[in-house]
């Protein structure tokens, strides 16, 4: 019952986020290539709006790619919807229980929250994970999940400079806890955000 609180309220925020978004912020980039932040918007009520039938309809007509589906579906609900229709599916759907296949509810948790960052990182909007939710979300990082995002954490020692948390051995990579997530996630986290090596090198 508290995670599924901790989605609510993550959902609730991000929505009263994007209701203060200008028309510029709204077409800006995002940190997930190709999509701006109403692309963003969209995908993170997907799971909302689609019944799995319609879901597996459209996975069909992207030829089995997960990736082309979702992309295509961010790119046609964008541009059908609203930018108050956009932050209205968040909140309106605070406590529905999707979640993606794999992972449950923290899964869930971490997809709304990532996908947080990919807006508000991108905005440079300074918005911090509330320390509970972020918690959750660093219990859920493993190299398994790493290399489904793409990301390969082999011989990397992730350490948070701001919260008490480390993940792994090796060179050590520190930032935030949710730049780190990013980093965990796949994302490009901008520049200088990262320290890189025990003499700190700044990725970028």
């Amino acid at each position: 019952m508290e995670l599924k609180s901790l989605i609510a309220a993550e959902r609730r925020d991000l929505a009263d986020l994007l209701d203060g978004l200008t028309q510029q912020q709204w077409d800006a980039p995002s940190l997930c290539a190709g999509w701006r932040v109403r692309e963003v918007a969209a995908h993170m009520s997907l799971g909302f709006r689609y019944s799995l039938p319609r879901l597996l309809g459209q996975l069909v007509r992207a030829r089995g790619s997960l990736h082309r589906m979702t992309d295509r579906l961010a790119h046609a609900d964008a541009a059908a919807a609203s930018t108050g229709q956009l932050a209205d599916w968040l909140r309106e759907n605070a406590e529905h229980p999707w979640a993606p296949p794999v992972g449950g509810p923290a899964a869930a948790l971490g997809h709304d929250a990532v996908h947080g960052l990919d807006i508000t990182v991108a905005l440079g909007l300074g918005r911090r994970i509330p320390e509970d939710r972020l918690r959750v979300l660093l219990d859920q990082v493993s190299y398994k999940n790493a290399r489904f995002f793409g990301t390969d954490l082999t011989g990397v020692c992730l350490r948070a400079d701001d919260v008490d948390w480390s993940f792994g051995s090796g060179t050590p990579v520190t930032g935030s806890a949710q730049d780190l997530l990013l980093f965990a996630y796949g994302r490009k986290v901008p520049e200088g955000r990262l320290v890189r090596g025990a003499r700190g090198a700044r990725e970028g």
